[in-house]
């Protein structure tokens, strides 16, 4: 199968065609919020890091908004920096260009203030979206396509409704020679050897001592994981310990052989199911994926999230009919029919999978349509 889809230099292909207007660090946030006030056809996000950190903290920081910005669905991206922050914005924009993607950098200390750096933004950011829009969309065969699947506020039927049809799915996308990243390490926990029984011994040793990694952060916390997860709304939904929620959780990425295991905001090297080392948590689970150059996600939700990524089309799956009555305006597809008994698992896994090629296509989902533009990178440690 194929999709009609933006080339981009480094040979990836995007779905979408933004120009992304992008802080290194929370100072710049005012400037790159009224650059996108004036020019709202651009992509703009705000974060809270960027500085005072250091070692594993301040990398993965800089890889994911690296990754975020070299996604292919993004033609091209301006770095706003302030002049002294840890994640000093050319630095940040060198690795970017490293990754073949089209970037600009402006800094406020160096524009001699805010307004001079607003005024400049929008110059660089209007002539970033003339170039956009001369780009075309052209085939591209599925080998091009990474999708991220998620799940969140998951109850009861999330582990026989909506995440085994989207594991239909998954498999689908993978025998047409794509990728599926799994994430959220928290929720494999209990559920972990099911996954490994399908890979290499090299790549289950990897999975093992990734699910080893987590029950240690909290450790080191002297915290149980268990009473963070399930969430008090997974369990208001009929969950009840996070092994079960993990056997439910491992079904979205269907049946395939995972080929590989790969770090936080890491774009995978190997096609078909991927693990990613992601936190359970919505948004920064989501931008961890977007940044390891998944163009579309497809995401679960039984007691109903309305989230979306600012630059990937993120399709809601609802596990039950009553949340997707109720919130049918953030809802896409309604995987409750199957315990409806009205259609079967593979009918919805189906219609997800079709769902994947409209938007690769072009088709807005509601998440889309209704502008949630959320983005958060995971922390490792505290701030200094």
């Amino acid at each position: 199968m194929t999709f009609e889809g933006y080339h981009r230099p480094n040979g990836t292909v995007g779905i979408r065609n933004h120009v992304l207007v992008l802080p290194s660090v929370m100072c710049a946030n005012h400037v790159v919020d009224r650059i996108g006030r004036a020019l709202p056809e651009a992509i703009t996000v705000q974060h809270p890091t960027g500085c005072s950190q250091i070692g594993a903290d301040f990398e993965q920081t800089k890889r994911t908004m690296a990754g975020f910005a070299s996604n292919p669905n993004v033609a091209s991206v301006l770095i706003v920096g302030l002049g002294c922050e840890t994640n000093e914005s050319k630095a940040l924009a060198q690795e970017i260009a490293a990754r073949g993607q089209r970037v600009e950098v402006i800094g406020i200390q160096e524009s001699d203030g805010t307004n001079n750096t607003i005024a400049r933004g929008i110059e660089i950011a209007r002539n970033l979206l003339q170039e956009a829009e001369r780009h075309e969309r052209r085939s591209a065969g599925f080998e091009q396509l990474i999708v991220g699947t998620e799940c969140g506020g998951s109850d009861t039927f999330s582990g026989i409704s909506a995440n085994p049809a989207l594991g239909h799915a998954s498999d689908r996308i993978v025998a047409e020679g794509g990728t599926v990243i799994l994430a959220e390490l928290p929720e494999l926990v209990g559920a972990e050897h099911l996954l490994a029984e399908r890979a290499t011994p090299e790549v289950s040793a990897q999975l093992y001592e990734l699910i080893a990694r987590v029950e240690q952060r909290a450790a080191a916390m002297h915290v149980d994981i268990r009473y963070g997860n399930p969430t008090q709304g997974n369990i208001a939904g009929g969950l009840s310990t996070l092994e079960e929620k993990s056997l439910g959780c491992i079904h979205k990425g269907g049946s395939s052989e995972l080929r590989q295991v790969v770090e936080y905001a890491v774009r995978p090297s190997e096609r078909g199911l991927v693990v990613m080392d992601t936190p359970g948590q919505d948004i920064e689970q989501l931008t961890g994926m977007v940044a390891g150059g998944a163009q579309v996600v497809v995401f679960t939700t039984g007691r109903g999230t309305p989230t979306g990524s600012p630059i990937a089309p993120v399709i809601k799956v609802a596990t039950n009919s009553a949340i997707f009555g109720r919130m049918r305006e953030n809802m896409d597809i309604n995987a409750g029919t199957i315990v409806d008994g009205v259609r079967s698992l593979e009918a919805v896994g189906d219609e997800i999978f079709d769902w994947i090629v409209a938007a690769a296509n072009g088709r807005k989902p509601a998440a889309e349509e209704l502008e949630f533009r959320d983005f958060a990178i995971n922390r490792i440690g505290p701030s200094f």
